[in-house]
């Protein structure tokens, strides 16, 4: 045990105490949230301030289009050649020329612009000439268009999970949030420290350190030395960024909470109603169900956490010992790749699968067998447990099933690892390696 431990020591202090995990402990978080928000900052920096100049030659626009996010519409010359000489001489990024057309069949809008269009801007103007076309087409059949909006109805559903502790109300969209950010965290560590084992071992099996180290500790000795220590790091520097995008989301409380943001819609909102750009009452319900749907979730925090440990180690450990496994058996990383992708499959499986499966149908077949199994059980469960409706006993086998699978590996691994650690310059094959786990000694 002491032998144990002092392995353990090494390969903790040896990670935590490089520039690079201290860099990326620091930077994570912001880096994460950089991932999300900068996409969306720069897709409306580069939507903003469009302006489209409208040929309206068939009389369709009684009314031009309100402004949106911003883009805005402005009225030129219902002359095509007198719209296009007006929109060279500006700075206009689209010009729609509405031709004199019959509303039962409208066809022959163009769009003239001195760039190639972007996908929004041009999906914006098409909106625009439908909800023309449908507006004269109400005026014609004598239909009020304030009427036809009060006559649809939005039915909001309150859905209540049912379960042996009672009834507990729920959010999809917060859930299947909260549930790919758990399969996310786990899959990224795995990834990341399961590599950092198998580069470990390969690094020092090259350079024969390892030669001297086994003279007085047992392979199987160090390779539980180095998958602990490693988990350990992971383990530091998840709990530094939990800290770290607490403190992120406690600074930016008062400026970007939810609710803030809802408020402050809500009044431009009202502003655009003033002008009368769009009723206040739709805009006002549209910002009631967001706060409505953000206040709905009531997820068993307790649960998810303690869950979440347990299959951020039980996963860590399961992979980390194949990976260690991987790193003995071969002399470089090309060499890896055959052995890799049996290993790897399964996560990257569980993930595409779970956008298709598990989040749209968390108690079905697959999500429940997916569940089970020790090589996807880590993500799958984990991306199940926010939607509720889990068994206590489908829980509890999938925790023994990885427990199982983790002690069968950590076998599996220590028996290639003491034949491999040693071996130099033999291209392996999947049929040596089982023939590694029977010699004796």
């Amino acid at each position: 045990m002491d032998k144990l431990l002092l392995i353990f020591q090494r390969e903790y202090l040896t990670r935590v105490r490089k520039k690079s995990f201290l860099i990326m402990s620091l930077v994570g978080p912001l880096l994460t949230v950089a991932l999300f928000a900068v996409p969306v900052m720069i897709a409306k920096m580069s939507d903003s301030g469009k302006v489209v100049a409208i040929s309206d030659a068939g009389g369709l626009f009684q009314t031009l289009p309100e402004d949106n996010d911003g883009l805005r519409f402005t009225r030129v010359s219902a002359d095509l050649p007198t719209a296009k000489a007006e929109f060279n001489k500006t700075k206009y990024d689209a010009l729609l020329h509405v031709p004199k057309l019959d509303l039962v069949n409208p066809n022959g809008f163009q769009v003239f612009s001195r760039k190639g269009l972007g996908m929004s801007l041009e999906n914006d103007m098409r909106r625009a000439v439908e909800d023309a076309v449908e507006n004269q087409r109400l005026r014609q059949a004598g239909i009020d268009r304030a009427t036809l909006d009060n006559m649809k109805v939005k039915v909001e559903l309150q859905t209540i999970s049912l379960s042996d502790e009672g009834e507990r109300s729920s959010s999809t969209g917060v859930s299947t949030g909260v549930a790919y950010a758990c399969g996310f965290l786990i899959y990224i560590f795995i990834f990341m420290y399961g590599i950092q084992i198998m580069r470990g071992v390969m690094e020092e099996k090259t350079s024969r350190i390892v030669e001297v180290v086994i003279s007085s500790v047992k392979p199987f000795q160090l390779m539980m030395g180095k998958v602990l220590g490693i988990a350990a790091v992971g383990f530091t520097q998840l709990l530094i960024w939990v800290l770290l995008s607490l403190g992120i989301a406690t600074a930016m409380a008062g400026s970007m909470s939810p609710e803030k943001m809802v408020q402050d819609r809500v009044e431009r909102v009202n502003s655009a109603s003033v002008t009368g750009t769009r009723p206040a009452k739709q805009s006002q319900e549209e910002s009631n169900k967001i706060v409505k749907a953000l206040r709905q979730a009531d997820l068993n925090v307790p649960l998810l956490v303690g869950c979440f440990l347990f299959y951020f180690l039980g996963g860590y450990l399961f992979y980390g010992a194949l990976f260690g496994a991987i790193g003995a058996a071969v002399d470089n990383e090309t060499d890896t790749q055959q052995f890799m992708l049996p290993v790897t499959m399964p996560l990257v499986l569980t993930f595409v699968v779970s956008q298709a499966v598990l989040t749209t149908n968390p108690n079905g077949p697959v999500a429940f067998w997916m569940s089970m199994f020790p090589f996807t059980s880590p993500i799958a469960m984990m991306m199940r447990l926010p939607f509720g409706g889990v068994p206590t006993w489908q829980l509890a086998l999938s925790m023994l099933l990885l427990i199982g699978g983790f002690v069968f590996a950590i076998w599996v691994a220590a028996r290639i690892y003491r034949v491999g650690i040693l071996m130099y310059g033999k291209k392996i094959t999947y049929g040596e390696l089982s023939k590694w786990l029977f010699y004796k000694g």
